[in-house]
C-alpha cells in the first residue's frame, strides 16, 4: 500500500492507462501549472514522452483558466472538461477539484467517449486523494 499522495496518484494514473488504449500519458496538475503527479504510459521513458515537464503543466493550467474566463463570460457554468483535437491527436482536460486538473494526451485511435468516462472517474479520484478522503487506488 503506498504511503504518500504522490504514490496514490500514480497509481490512480497507471489505473486509468490500463483501463482504456490510446493513452499517450497522463498528468495531474494544480491550476498554478505545477506538476504534481504524472505517468507517461508503459514502456514510455521521460525523453520519449516528457508528460511532466513543466511546460504541460503550466499549458494545461491555461487552458483551464482561459476555458474558466470563456464560460464565465458566456454564463455557461462550470467546466466539466475541455477536449482539445488536433489531427495528430488531442488532449483532454478533466478538473480534480478546486485546485487541480487531470489532463490526458490521446492518440487519434482512442475511443473519446471512453476516454471522457474513465477520465472522469480519475479526476474524482485524484480530488479524493487531493482533500484527504481516500487511503488508495480502488
Amino acid at each position: 500500500m503506498p504511503e504518500y499522495r504522490v504514490q496514490i496518484l500514480e497509481e490512480i494514473l497507471q489505473d486509468l492507462h490500463a483501463a482504456v488504449g490510446g493513452l499517450h500519458g497522463t498528468v495531474v496538475v494544480s491550476i498554478e501549472g505545477f506538476v504534481v503527479a504524472a505517468y507517461a504510459g508503459e514502456g514510455y521513458k521521460h525523453k520519449d514522452n516528457p508528460v511532466d515537464s513543466p511546460q504541460v503543466a503550466a499549458m494545461a493550467a491555461s487552458i483551464i483558466a482561459l476555458s474558466e474566463r470563456v464560460l464565465g463570460r458566456l454564463s455557461r457554468g462550470e467546466i466539466d472538461r475541455i477536449l482539445l483535437d488536433g489531427t495528430e491527436g488531442g488532449i483532454i482536460v478533466v478538473p480534480a477539484g478546486r485546485e487541480a486538473a487531470l489532463a490526458t494526451m490521446v492518440g487519434k485511435d482512442a475511443k473519446l467517449g471512453l476516454v471522457m468516462h474513465e477520465a472522469r472517474r480519475a479526476a474524482n479520484r485524484v480530488k479524493e486523494v487531493l482533500a484527504g478522503t481516500t487511503v488508495g487506488p480502488q
